[in-house]
């Protein structure tokens, strides 16, 4: 059997209808759901599967809804196809997406991992809606040059990049009137396209900074173990085994940049993965894969 990656989706896969069809013909993807209303004190299959958008969009609901359709999608390749599943030989998942990929690889607990993603979103809502802030995907452009345009825009206010996605696809976050002043200098400079995000605010920056000290407390209360394999962090785009410093790196992963194109570099040039399984909704993983490696196959487990 080929070395396998599992890849987890973040916020921005989300979209209602997802895990209906999962949580009616699987009845552990029901329980899942189930636990998570309990959890949570809402009715959050509800909410995936009939909106409305603007709800399950909200990062206080996308997150905890990302995480449990994942885990859903996951329990259907469980009953699918066990061996794939038992022989995968690392995970890693796009920022919320690397608490999906803790819960599988065993590090974090289902219900505990739930709780935190619940506090996690919560305070990065409540950071968002602090400042007025932005994020941006900047496409068609390499990484030293939009490392200028981010220094040319910044003046007095918070901007960076946030995420490396893949070849030619970054996200500057910020705050808001940096956001404007980046994206007629990334046209100027001969971006393809650039595209305001639509999300509550600048994600992967110090603006989330007040978001840290919450999810700090509520990762302290959670067991972490060492993962049974290894879990790519998105802050260094390397695996870790010890508790304390998994618990670090998610907090720090709040405040700075997904290095997405760097993992999948370290699966691929360093792991030797051979093949690799979007687990959850959207397939926006598997794009950014195409960009970053053409020949590795990539199938999708949707929710």
């Amino acid at each position: 059997m080929t070395k396998s990656a599992f890849l987890f989706p973040g916020q921005g896969a989300q979209s209602v209808g997802m895990g209906a069809a999962l949580a009616d013909s699987l009845s552990k993807a029901r329980e899942l759901f189930d636990r998570a209303a309990d959890i949570l004190g809402y009715d959050l299959l509800d909410l995936c599967t009939s909106g409305p958008a603007e709800k399950l969009n909200s990062t206080v609901h996308s997150q905890p809804a990302l995480f449990v359709c994942s885990l859903a999608a996951l329990e259907k390749l469980k009953q699918d196809s066990p061996d794939v599943v038992e022989s995968c030989a690392a995970t890693a998942g796009l920022s919320l997406g690397e608490y999906t990929a803790l819960v599988f690889a065993g590090a974090m607990k289902f219900d505990a991992a739930l709780r935190v993603v619940q506090v996690r979103g919560q305070a990065m809502q409540d950071a968002a809606d602090a400042v007025q802030s932005g994020m941006v995907s900047v496409l068609g452009l390499e990484r030293g040059k939009v490392e200028e345009l981010v220094i040319q825009a910044r003046e007095e206010d918070v901007l960076q990049l946030a995420n490396f996605l893949c070849p030619g696809n970054i996200v500057v976050s910020g705050g808001k009137a940096a956001c404007e002043r980046i994206a007629p200098l990334a046209e100027t400079a001969g971006a393809m396209k650039v595209i305001p995000l639509t999300v509550a605010g600048a994600f992967h920056t110090p603006l989330m900074q007040p978001a840290v000290e919450r999810l700090k407390a509520a990762l302290a209360d959670v067991e972490i173990v060492a993962p049974r394999i290894p879990v790519v962090s998105n802050v260094d785009a390397r695996p870790h085994d010890d508790p304390a410093e998994i618990r670090s790196l998610l907090e720090r992963q709040v405040v700075e940049p997904v290095l997405w194109e760097d993992t999948m570099q370290w699966l691929i040039g360093e792991f030797g993965i051979e093949s690799c399984y979007e687990i959850g909704p959207g397939r926006v993983l598997r794009g950014l894969l195409k960009r970053i490696s053409r020949k590795l196959p990539c199938e999708n487990i949707e929710a």
